[in-house]
């Protein structure tokens, strides 16, 4: 049996450890963070690893000891990781996404003012690297704009801080949020991401499962899985996750995700973990 080394214990590493498994694929975690690693150590014997390890520094000394290729690879990561690249990548290849200005700090209270006015507030602002919905906010003013970018200045202050930058983008208002899932660039199934009414009445707005949303399977239109198969040909990354708001005016490539989260078997397409075995399969026989 094929071993897959995959270096998250959470839960796509639960489940697409049975799937996998029934389909010749043996899935085994591997932990690169958060503990001592020594330079000879052993972390097992594999043939592929799943996606690169979510801390680029402990990741690449894990990556050089299990010496195996990756579904994705460092570069597919980082490349999906940095919106604003994600989204310049995008627009590139004629692809509708959000509009958006990419501040890189320090710049003056004009600039930011100048960036703010491009938009009908209310704004999003958003880290130009975290995931999860982390560090997102949204201003209705001026004032508070700068308020948020005060304390981005804060957080950019400290020099070891890698990313000093952040994107400002319009908000669309009652968008429908999906998150669409591409195997070798073919849609494979999607969730939209929905607050509970509950959460919608209290003034949140932001659609990650991580801050309470649920993820219902759905049968995406035609023209939106077009527009994720064609998004994920611009992103060249063969494992993807490709967000989509939808209005009732417009559709636009939100974000991608390299790193995408594993939903239910049951709201993804029939044949999900065969296209995703063959995947694994294929990327392990690249090895020398």
């Amino acid at each position: 049996m094929l071993r897959l080394a995959v270096a998250t214990d959470a839960e796509t590493h639960e489940r697409v450890a049975d799937p996998l498994a029934e389909r010749g694929v043996g899935v085994a975690y591997v932990q690169t963070a958060e503990r001592t690693l020594p330079l000879d150590a052993d972390l097992g014997e594999f043939d592929c690893g799943f996606v690169f390890p979510p801390r680029m520094a402990e990741g690449g000394v894990a990556s050089e000891l299990l010496d195996v290729p990756w579904v994705n690879g460092r570069e597919a990561v980082l490349r999906s990781r940095h919106k604003g690249e994600a989204l310049a990548r995008l627009q590139g290849a004629g692809l509708p996404v959000p509009e958006s200005v990419v501040v890189s700090d320090p710049v003056s209270e004009a600039d930011l003012a100048a960036a703010f006015e491009r938009f009908d507030p209310p704004v999003v602002v958003k880290p130009n690297a975290a995931t999860r919905g982390i560090g997102v906010a949204k201003a209705t003013d001026l004032d508070s704009f700068l308020g948020v970018c005060d304390y981005l200045d804060l957080v950019h202050d400290y020099q070891a801080t890698g990313d000093k930058s952040f994107l400002v983008q319009e908000y669309l208002p009652d968008a429908r949020d999906y998150r669409a899932m591409l195997v070798d660039g073919e849609y494979v199934g999607a969730v939209e991401r929905r607050l509970p009414d509950g959460a919608l009445a209290a003034g949140q707005w932001k659609h990650n499962v991580h801050r309470g949303a649920e993820a219902t399977g759905v049968d995406l239109a035609p023209e939106l899985r077009e527009l994720a198969e064609d998004a994920a040909d611009a992103m060249g990354i063969d494992w993807l996750g490709v967000d989509l708001l939808v209005t009732d005016e417009r559709a636009v490539v939100n974000e991608t995700n390299a790193r995408p989260t594993v939903d239910a078997a049951t709201k993804y397409e029939d044949g999900f973990y065969d296209e995703l075995a063959g995947l694994v399969k294929r990327t392990a026989a690249e090895s020398p």
